[in-house]
């Protein structure tokens, strides 16, 4: 949150277990009615447990939730997943960035790079996806994405 309110970027956080994110996320998304959510916290996967995730299957039910409510990525930007999350699933769910494509950990700082960069973009312009995702410490390792719409509008004078 400190890294939100040091670049002006108006956010309100959640704490909660992230098995639990995927019955309150609608209710957030109702009551903040934000341009961007960002789905976070840890997670990790198990090779020697039948490729097991910890926390992604409820990253993924959370996103699904999410795209039932607003369908549109455009409209809402979800940002979704932790260390080693399921990428490919996340991103099938509706999720327009996610972690982790190589299945390494990540910087906790990484989605919210992504999320301020969007939120600090120009509305109805494309982001550079590649320029982005290369602000994250580990780059299309750690995270990857769709293209999509940056969120600000831009007057003058300022």
């Amino acid at each position: 949150m400190k890294f939100y309110k040091s670049l002006n970027v108006k956010a309100y956080g959640v704490k909660m277990n992230e098995k639990e994110v995927y019955e309150k996320i609608v209710d957030w998304v109702r009551d903040y009615n934000p341009d961007i959510v960002v789905i976070t916290g840890h997670d990790s996967f198990n090779k020697r447990k039948d490729n097991s995730y910890q926390n992604s299957p409820s990253f993924i039910k959370a996103v699904q939730q999410v795209r039932e409510y607003e369908k549109s990525q455009d409209k809402l930007i979800v940002i979704a997943g932790a260390c080693q999350s399921n990428y490919e699933e996340l991103i099938k769910a509706g999720a327009n960035f996610a972690s982790s494509p190589k299945r390494i950990n990540i910087h906790a700082l990484d989605p919210a790079i992504i999320a301020s960069s969007i939120a600090l973009s120009e509305k109805n312009k494309s982001i550079d996806l590649i320029s982005l995702i290369e602000k994250t410490k580990y780059g299309s390792d750690g995270i990857g994405g769709i293209i999509t719409m940056g969120t600000m509008y831009v007057g003058y004078p300022r």
